[in-house]
């Protein structure tokens, strides 16, 4: 066999032969008990990770944009359907198997890692067990020894009325009309009441004889009952291991990996700045103008400090410089803003000798050059910040109090004052910084934000259409410019940053 062909084989990943899995092999869903036996090499190793990382990170998504019942449920399965789906239903469980246990082994390492965790595979487990047909979760349950028993015979019949009267006092009507019009098989299940008291104290199910009849739209709060407590156990078995033993052994090879894994951001990396088409290259006279207009608070903040002290620490140099990369500041350009900005208390040949090297470090021409990319809203979100530095995420580093003044500073309406205040304070970080987005353009953000990057780059998009939207506007002929004619002028004119016009409103103080 030629060299080639072992190499593709090496790659291949499949579930091994002598030892059978029924997590890999047999079952659409799994409580993960036994982890896979197989080989898996490095490569795929991360990228099963990953796609299963988008699944998890796409629920937290849905949660936090209010989407509810059955609309998330939908979601959660086409999201696993997108990211974990193979070729064959072999290949998809054993993909969905490996996927699990190397997010476990990156996730177990800290109580708020194993937490959200937790709650996003327990909500894929549900979603997943609901898109299940009755008699597959029948069948799950009696594999897994679960004690529900499905209700039937002359029993059912017997109960058949009381049952309808609960459904209907839920609210469940289209289950109740169900009921009545037919014999349900395996539509609710006995189960011991103690083992259910959510429901029992919420008055959602019917009790008889110490039983507590569960209807099969309930029964998936038992089961992931169930996961929840095996995997929460396992996380706390698998972090002892890994502190231990695994973390030390596997240096070389999986550890970089796995401690990656938990602050991957899965979206651009927007460090193809210098890439961008010429008209979206950005110069150091812009700068002024399109952080007032277009730039996410931290940025703004930054930009700030820098401006009013005439110099910024590292970290803030850092997360800000990577930012203008992104937004598509060359490096002629970056050398010229950041000495330009220092020049009130550094001279040029100070400032040549000891910040110019940092800025060509960021593009890649010294040291290593490595291409750093920006920061993401996870990395500034997760990155400590000392008191009274500029860098961070201001929705983290600042006091309900202080927040509300930047953000009535920049005129938002007082509602969404309130609105990114309360999301702060409840640690949505992203969503009261979408919110100020919404506010600042009028408009809805449906992506969510996720990057500074995207703030910017969605800012300009808005902005473009706002003009192209006002510059279709048809007035009739008169000499006075009607309000249609004005705000085209206002709207194209807020647009147009090229580096006159920015020079001369940043020295008058005029609107550009």
């Amino acid at each position: 066999m030629s060299a080639w062909m072992q190499k593709q084989q090496a790659r291949t990943i499949k579930p091994a032969a002598d030892k059978p899995s029924e997590v890999v092999t047999q079952y659409r869903i799994s409580l993960y008990k036994e982890p896979p036996s197989g080989e898996v090499c490095i490569e795929e190793f991360e990228r099963f990770a990953i796609d299963r990382l988008r699944v998890l990170k796409g629920i937290e998504d849905a949660k936090t944009k209010g989407f509810k019942g059955d609309q998330f449920h939908g979601l959660v399965v086409q999201l696993a359907e997108k990211h974990l789906k193979c070729l064959t239903a072999e290949e998809t469980r054993w993909k969905d198997a490996v996927s699990h246990f190397v997010l476990r082994l990156a996730y177990c390492r800290t109580e708020e890692l194993r937490r959200w965790f937790l709650q996003q595979e327990c909500e894929l487990f549900r979603s997943r067990f609901k898109n299940e047909m009755p008699t597959s979760q029948v069948d799950f349950m009696k594999r897994h020894n679960f004690a529900y028993e499905a209700l039937a015979g002359e029993e059912y019949e017997a109960l058949r009325p009381d049952l309808v009267k609960v459904q209907e006092s839920i609210g469940s009507t289209a289950f109740a009309t169900e009921i009545k019009q037919s014999a349900s098989r395996d539509a609710f299940f006995k189960v011991p009441f103690e083992q259910v008291p959510d429901l029992v104290a919420s008055r959602r199910v019917l009790l008889r004889g110490g039983w507590a009849f569960v209807s099969r739209q309930q029964v998936a709060s038992l089961v992931v009952g169930h996961f929840r407590a095996g995997l929460s156990h396992s996380l706390a078995i698998t972090a002892r291991r890994w502190a231990a033993t695994i973390a030390d052994e596997e240096a070389e090879r999986l550890t970089p990996i796995v401690l990656s894994l938990s602050e991957r951001y899965l979206g651009p990396d927007y460090g193809d700045g210098e890439r961008r088409s010429p008209q979206d290259v950005v110069t150091a006279a812009q700068v002024p103008f399109l952080a007032k207009q277009s730039f996410p608070l931290c940025m703004q903040n930054m930009y700030s400090r820098l401006h009013a002290d005439a110099h910024l620490k590292h970290w803030g140099r850092m997360q800000l410089g990577l930012f203008l990369k992104g937004i598509g500041l060359p490096l002629e350009e970056a050398l010229k803003f950041w000495r330009a900005e220092f020049a009130p208390k550094t001279t040029g040949e100070k400032f040549d000798k000891e910040y110019a090297y940092n800025v060509r470090h960021n593009y890649a021409k010294e040291g290593k050059r490595t291409d750093y990319t920006p920061y993401s809203c996870l990395k500034i979100i997760s990155t400590p910040v000392p008191k009274g530095d500029a860098f961070g995420c201001p929705y983290v580093t600042l006091s309900p109090a202080e927040l509300a003044e930047q953000l009535q500073a920049l005129r938002l309406p007082s509602e969404t004052v309130r609105d990114a205040v309360a999301k702060s304070k409840g640690k949505h970080y992203q969503l009261a910084c979408m919110a100020v987005f919404e506010g600042q353009h009028t408009c809805i953000c449906d992506s969510g934000i996720n990057h500074p990057n995207q703030y910017y780059d969605e800012s300009r998009k808005v902005l473009l259409e706002q003009q192209d939207a006002a510059a279709t506007v048809t007035v009739p002929e008169q000499k006075t410019p009607s309000v249609g004619t004005a705000k085209a002028a206002d709207v194209s004119r807020s647009l147009q940053h090229t580096p006159a016009a920015d020079a001369h409103a940043a020295v008058t103080g005029a609107d550009a």
